[in-house]
């Protein structure tokens, strides 16, 4: 049976902890700031050993850092200073953001260490177990931890894929964009509807409708495959009108994603077409303001 240290058992920790020990694995040292945080942690995980000081870390061949992003680094060199990781154990963290070379102080003791980032919101952990299955799991850093890590990610319900090298950041702005982006492009779209004297409620279905629809035609035949629009029809004329209905914070937020629209729709319009359409997007000072 394989043993999973936590280091930081808050949302992310403690509900990779209770889906671990659902798997299978043995939960060992459970760390947190506060005795109380980390009993808490270990009566939701079901296992483990509560602990509130590095120095009581056991070994295990699994350690997971779950701390906040600006602390990885100064815990790692903190678990290393400890002596309590012992050479040939995989030590990984789970930020989406951060490479495995956070852990560089334990990577000069000998330990094999990654990064595993579940792409996954972990808000509740009750919620989060319950609904963890199937969530793509990141990994990148020193490939001799990645056969058990990748059995470790599968065995709690993810699916693990690898990063290319130096990936990381590039993954996690590719998150961003699909996640919180579209969440912006939908609050645009409300601001102009109501503008439109369209109601709150008409509006979420109507605006709901047509990005859900277009997102799985994205999805199933790729994202210039699925463009509609005028940009795609090279009407430069309607580019024009509909700026001169924009605040000038919508104004240049339709027009960077316009431009970025226009490189997907080159394939099909002409020269003309597409002078004249970037023309409308770079005309100065046409949002109503």
């Amino acid at each position: 049976m394989q043993t999973l240290n936590i280091i930081g058992a808050g949302r992310l920790g403690q509900s990779i902890g209770r889906l671990a020990a659902q798997a299978g694995y043995r939960i060992g040292s459970v760390y947190c700031r506060s005795q109380a945080s980390a009993q808490a942690a270990c009566d939701f995980i079901g296992q483990g050993v509560p602990l509130a000081s590095l120095h009581g870390v056991q070994p295990a061949l699994l350690t997971l850092l779950a701390v906040p992003d600006g602390q990885i680094a100064p815990v790692a060199a903190m678990l290393a200073d400890s002596g309590r990781v012992a050479a040939g154990q995989v030590v990984f963290h789970a930020s989406g953001a951060c490479e495995a070379a956070l852990l560089a102080p334990l990577a000069t003791r000998g330990a094999y260490c990654a990064s595993l980032h579940p792409a996954f919101s972990f808000a509740e952990p009750a919620r989060a177990v319950a609904s963890f299955a199937g969530t793509r799991c990141a990994l990148e850093g020193d490939e001799r931890t990645f056969a058990c890590l990748q059995d470790l990610a599968i065995a709690i319900g993810g699916q693990p894929f690898l990063l290319a090298p130096g990936g990381k950041l590039a993954y996690h702005a590719a998150l961003a964009v699909a996640s919180n982006y579209l969440v912006t492009l939908h609050a645009l779209a409300q601001q102009l509807a109501g503008r439109a004297g369209i109601g709150a409620q008409d509006a979420q279905v109507l605006l709901g409708d047509l990005m859900q629809k277009t997102l799985a035609n994205s999805l199933a035949l790729g994202p210039a495959n699925a463009l509609t629009g005028p940009i795609a029809r090279g009407d430069a004329d309607t580019v024009r009108r509909h700026r001169a209905v924009m605040s000038p914070q919508q104004d240049a937020l339709y027009c960077a994603l316009g431009t970025a629209t226009l490189g997907l729709a080159a394939g099909r319009l002409d020269d003309a077409q597409h002078a004249a359409v970037l023309g409308a997007l770079r005309d100065i000072g046409l949002g109503a303001g």
